[in-house]
């Protein structure tokens, strides 16, 4: 059994509150946390840090996962880095997640508003239409909507972050899923669900149900292989 470091120790607290403290107070940290597109006017800058503590209201399951996956693959990471270097990686994954989801939704938006201009809607229609929470009939119409309305929220960025430099780290370790039981090791299991979740963003087939944020993985699993194998090749010390 891991011991729980501190920095983890932390992370989970802060993570767990924030999914209690709603429920109890009866109060919606929702919407100022979560991570918004950047022309709704709900997007603040600090979300992209934000968003990283917050979880589904609606899914005990989504946190219980990541704050799982936290502690199962950051704790030797964190024993082996030391706790200032543990969480510049985590929050660097984190931010790097947030900022590449936001950067493929934006292009996506934008693909979606130009197809709507050559049709004839005006910037005024457009983004009077993208205040509406409605359904359309409009497939181009709908995927803008959507993008425009949809708030991320999860560790998960920053969990794949963690995932990929333990991969690298220890790449002979076995890992299983719980519908995919039979251990595979590390360095086959990690690029096969990076591969997975980049499959289901780029096509919108997805294993793992709807409203998952798979360009937030593959960002956050990105940042992390770039930081964790600069940091390899120069053999950063331990940041106590």
């Amino acid at each position: 059994m891991n011991k729980l470091t501190e920095a983890i120790k932390h992370l989970i607290i802060i993570n767990v509150l924030l999914f209690i403290a709603p429920k109890l107070l009866d109060f919606d940290l929702q919407n100022l946390f979560a991570l918004h597109f950047p022309k709704n006017p709900e997007f603040g800058l600090w979300q992209f840090i934000t968003h990283m503590f917050m979880h589904s209201q609606f899914s005990f399951m989504h946190i219980l996962f990541n704050m799982y996956a936290l502690w199962a693959f950051g704790t030797p990471l964190e024993q082996m880095w030391g706790r200032n270097k543990f969480l510049f990686f985590y929050f660097s994954a984190g931010l790097g997640a947030g900022i590449i989801y936001t950067l493929v939704n934006y292009f996506q938006f934008n693909s979606a508003f130009n197809e709507l201009i050559k049709l004839g809607a005006s910037s005024e229609e457009i983004y009077s239409l993208m205040n509406a929470t409605v359904q359309y009939e409009n497939e181009t119409l709908q995927k803008a909507n959507e993008i425009y309305n949809t708030s991320a929220v999860g560790a998960s960025g920053a969990v794949y972050g963690v995932l990929v430099a333990f991969g690298m780290t220890f790449p002979n370790a076995k890992l299983g899923l719980i519908f995919f039981p039979v251990p595979v090791a590390a360095k086959y299991f990690i690029p096969g669900l990076i591969l997975l979740d980049l499959f289901s963003g780029v096509t919108g087939f997805s294993l793992f149900g709807g409203g998952v944020a798979h360009f937030a993985h593959v960002g956050g699993a990105l940042i992390g292989f770039l930081i964790a194998y600069y940091w390899k090749q120069h053999q950063f010390r331990r940041w106590d």
